[in-house]
């Protein structure tokens, strides 16, 4: 699972390594990104605009809004199959934008709280989590769009601390990735990230809080 992460290099950069359109100006820096919260997606290859979806995706024929809370990850796997992503695959797949992302280990002795570790490339650039993304009707109100990020299995790093990761595109594949293409193509995409090009440190217990959204949450913990 990917429950939190973090977007702290500047747009401005993510603009310039990616050579992305347009960008709203409600994007700004975060430390510890959550569930519920808007995020920063790209939908065309072409245009490659950037666009703030709510995270936790809502399936076109919810009845509900509060299912989105239950889809901030898809799985890999199965994400052709599930009625919630199946649509979406098809047709709906995005980029979500990131520098980093945050797993808990859980301990051995009973009544210790997980862990929380802290995942980002080594040369500390920006990355791509594979999404799917989705726009709801409510009954009464506006229409809303929501986004969700794939995980796969670990790389041998994160299997240390965790049993999923976030699907992490690199730049053979990212564009690819929102192209029309035959589902095993995509489906052969969703692979774990190579470790020897990534870095991890433990940090502290104040990003379990969505509120402490700072550079601290980010910092290694001092033993």
């Amino acid at each position: 699972m990917c429950g939190r992460f973090t977007i702290t290099i500047e747009p401005a950069v993510f603009q310039q390594e990616f050579d992305l359109g347009n960008v709203p100006s409600e994007w700004t820096p975060r430390y510890n990104a959550a569930p519920s919260q808007p995020i920063p997606i790209v939908r065309n290859s072409t245009t490659r605009d950037v666009d703030m979806l709510r995270w936790g995706l809502i399936p076109f024929w919810a009845k509900e809004e509060k299912i989105g809370y239950r889809l901030i990850n898809a799985r890999s796997e199965t994400v052709h199959e599930e009625a919630s992503f199946k649509y979406a695959f098809k047709k709906r797949r995005c980029l979500i934008l990131a520098d980093g992302f945050f797993e808990w280990q859980k301990s051995s002795t009973r009544g210790t709280p997980k862990a929380p570790y802290y995942f980002y490339m080594k040369n500390r650039k920006p990355i791509t989590f594979a999404g799917l993304w989705e726009s709801w009707q409510p009954k009464e109100g506006r229409e809303i769009q929501t986004c969700t990020i794939l995980t796969c299995p670990p790389n041998e790093m994160i299997a240390k601390v965790h049993h999923r990761m976030p699907v992490m595109l690199g730049p053979t594949r990212r564009w690819e990735w929102l192209l029309d293409q035959k589902p095993e193509n995509l489906l052969a995409m969703l692979q774990p990230f190579p470790v020897d090009e990534m870095e991890s440190h433990p940090v502290s217990q104040r990003v379990n809080s969505p509120t402490n959204d700072d550079p601290t949450v980010i910092q290694p913990l001092v033993a």
